[in-house]
């Protein structure tokens, strides 16, 4: 796990690098000089044109980065990824357009527009399916604010596929391209760029399976960007440190599993109990009982609990691990799993006999 890479500082040598600083200046020279090369080539100025919404965006994104990270801007392994995976879904794209006789601009122009609807969709996707548990607590200021923070992880495969999607059609269409020729063209950049986006989730610790005792299975660190790396904070809520899994279950918090060779085991904790107080505290929630199991684990203190059955057990004290239990290397599964896809579909695509076939 590397969530932080770097920090690109918000100023160099005294003079602002964001804002309307030196990257923006760089940005407006670079533009401007491309422009006018470009518009004395025949159909230049209509591809100018076309151009300007893209540039544009990358600017504002310089303009307002200052405001989002004050500090300077960090470089997270996963947004990282991110960008690798656009550019080597991309290479491949430009590569099997040139042997198609396709302009290679129509696939850097295509590829730009899926990229940023694919982050927004899957950003969107993330934002509405933890919009309780994450967003809804904070302000409405502070909740778009964070939605905004998606290098930090927190994107949904299905959102993006449904924002690139509605990309991919416009852009068809707009361009009048063939729709299912294309989808051929792209399939294997886009298995590429989730197989390198799923190394991006390893980073970020995002995206983790369960608990495994398998000799490949991994532990992530208790650090993370803010406070602690999910895995670890989803054990910790859940109780798996104590040697159970609680799970909410109709409006009350029950046993899911028990580890049978832990203390919680041979007090006679069983799967399904429902558990009605931690730490002598009524819990509900899961956000309950996390608050208990994590003031149980700073304050280095017993654990109480008390079950619906009226059995009570008391766990001995033990301090914060240093790292989370074992789980499942999920990223890596689903990483190997579409670089093989991709390798099938690239090697498909010239046997392919109609269009749609790859896709």
């Amino acid at each position: 796990m590397c969530s932080n890479l770097f920090v690109i500082p918000s100023h160099l040598g005294g003079v602002p690098l964001f804002g309307f600083g030196i990257l923006f200046w760089l940005l407006v020279i670079a533009v401007g000089g491309w422009a006018a090369w470009k518009i004395r080539r025949p159909g230049g100025k209509q591809e100018v044109v076309a151009s300007l919404p893209v540039y544009g965006i990358f600017a504002a994104a310089i303009v307002f980065l200052p405001r989002l990270f004050p500090e300077g801007f960090p470089v997270r392994g996963y947004g990282m990824m991110l960008i690798v995976a656009a550019v080597s879904g991309l290479a491949l794209a430009i590569r099997r357009a040139r042997q198609a006789g396709i302009d290679p601009d129509l696939i850097v122009s295509l590829a730009f527009w899926m990229f940023v609807c694919g982050i927004l969709g899957g950003r969107l996707f993330y934002v509405v399916e933890y919009w309780e548990v994450i967003y809804a607590p904070l302000s409405l200021r502070q909740a778009i604010f964070e939605a905004f923070k998606y290098a930090n992880g927190g994107l949904v495969i299905y959102g993006a596929l449904a924002g690139a999607t509605v990309a991919f059609v416009v852009f068809t269409r707009r361009h009048r391209l063939p729709t299912l020729a294309m989808a051929d063209l792209i399939a294997p950049s886009l298995l590429v760029g989730l197989a390198l986006g799923r190394i991006g989730c390893l980073l970020n610790g995002c995206c983790f399976g369960g608990v495994s005792d398998q000799p490949w299975a991994i532990r992530f660190p208790k650090e993370h960007q803010v406070r602690f790396s999910p895995p670890y904070e989803k054990q910790l809520a859940q109780g798996e440190f104590f040697g159970f899994r609680l799970a909410e279950d109709d409006g009350q918090l029950v046993v899911a599993s028990v580890d049978p060779t832990s203390m919680a085991a041979s007090k006679g904790l069983t799967v399904g109990d429902p558990i009605m107080q931690i730490g002598g505290t009524d819990v509900r929630h899961l956000g309950d009982a996390a608050s208990q199991f994590e003031r149980a684990l700073f304050e280095v203190r017993p654990l109480t609990l008390k079950t619906a059955q009226g059995l009570a057990l008391t766990l001995p004290a033990q301090t914060l691990p240093d790292r989370s239990l074992p789980v499942h290397p999920t990223q890596l599964y689903s990483a190997i799993n579409a670089g093989l896809l991709a390798w099938f579909l690239w090697s498909y695509y010239p046997a392919r006999r109609r269009d749609g076939a790859v896709f």
